[in-house]
């Protein structure tokens, strides 16, 4: 099968081109539980563009270059092409979506539906993933698709989406009306966490963004104010919640100085969501012990978050803005995801 494979690190993202598109083996079943997806779509992240300078490599290789070659892709829905002897329920051609990571379904986490904290594999960072036409997963992995969505149209929901719908959830269980969110970046995964706030809570949105394209597709999504980030955003947050700052900020850039700014946004006793990273996060902590500011990691979700947000999107009332690109042109994709001039999600179609 044809696949984009990324052969050595970048990390100046100074290479003209950074995969290689070229025929390797097909996925093979080498468990009962396995089922082989014939790619449908498969999003581009910017956290693959990190995992190609290197970010991930101590966490994920760190014996330097152990990995590589790897596929890339941990973003994918497609269609059952093959299973195991012991997958039930699960048939070829069936549309699925594919959780991210693949648990072994015993441990203490995956027990609880922890699986993204459990023991396992992340395609597309430690194995390889779907910048390719087939992957094979776990039966435990996949999530049915109704007939209102299509496989490229929610590919990138499995990291993307299932992300930003985790921190968003956490925010509207305590957010009430007359309250405040603000979501820093209204990129591929922000434009999501606006229609999970609005479809899920009664809070005024606020959002934070450089570009003025992402604050028009803000707006799109249900904001009710938008501020750009011209380096007085923290006024215009404060000013706009009376000088107390928001219950929920959400930053979805987490470098480039959002995270100093992401905590001043923040109401005392409210709370600071991360989901993009790049920069420390330094505050003394005097501070939090007199502000009482809580600050909330988010990585990936579980199956059923995916499941509930395959809901919202089945119901209309989450909608994914999407450009096309053919797995051939992966490193177009990238570079244009790079360079910021994608509007939305950018996903891969073999």
């Amino acid at each position: 099968m044809k696949a984009q494979v990324l052969h050595a690190y970048d990390e100046d993202l100074t290479a003209d081109t950074w995969l290689t598109y070229e025929d390797v083996p097909d996925p093979v079943i080498s468990k009962g539980s396995d089922v082989i997806v014939r790619v449908g779509g498969a999003g581009v992240c910017r956290t693959d563009i990190h995992v190609i300078e290197g970010v991930w490599r101590p966490h994920m290789d760190p014996q330097g270059d152990s990995l590589l070659p790897l596929i890339l892709g941990h973003e994918n829905a497609g269609w059952v092409e093959e299973v195991g002897p012991n997958v039930e329920g699960l048939k070829k051609g069936d549309p699925v979506i594919v959780h991210p990571k693949i648990s072994n379904g015993t441990c203490v986490a995956c027990r609880r539906g922890q699986d993204m904290h459990g023991e396992g594999s992340f395609p597309g960072l430690d194995s390889h993933g779907g910048y390719a036409e087939a992957i094979v997963t776990s039966e435990r992995n996949l999530i049915a698709l109704p007939k209102s969505l299509q496989p490229k149209e929610v590919a990138p929901y499995s990291d993307a989406g299932l992300t930003a719908y985790r921190a968003a959830k956490k925010a509207t269980r305590h957010l009430l009306p007359g309250q405040y969110a603000v979501v820093i970046g209204a990129g591929g995964l922000g434009h999501i966490a606006i229609q999970v706030l609005r479809a899920m809570c009664a809070a005024e949105i606020i959002v934070v963004d450089t570009n003025d394209n992402s604050l028009q597709l803000a707006q799109e999504c249900g904001a009710d104010h938008l501020i750009k980030a011209d380096g007085g955003e923290v006024d215009a947050v404060l000013s706009l919640t009376h000088g107390h700052g928001a219950e929920a900020v959400l930053d979805f850039v987490g470098e480039r100085g959002t995270t100093h700014k992401g905590l001043a946004m923040t109401r005392n006793a409210g709370s600071y969501y991360v989901v993009g990273y790049g920069e420390d996060i330094k505050v003394p902590t005097v501070d939090l012990v007199i502000s009482e500011k809580n600050i909330i990691g988010n990585l990936v979700g579980t199956w059923a978050e995916l499941y509930e947000l395959m809901e919202l999107a089945h119901r209309g009332l989450v909608q994914l803005e999407t450009h096309e690109y053919s797995l051939k042109d992966a490193n177009f994709a990238l570079r244009a995801l790079h360079e910021g001039k994608i509007k939305g999600r950018a996903v891969l179609v073999p």
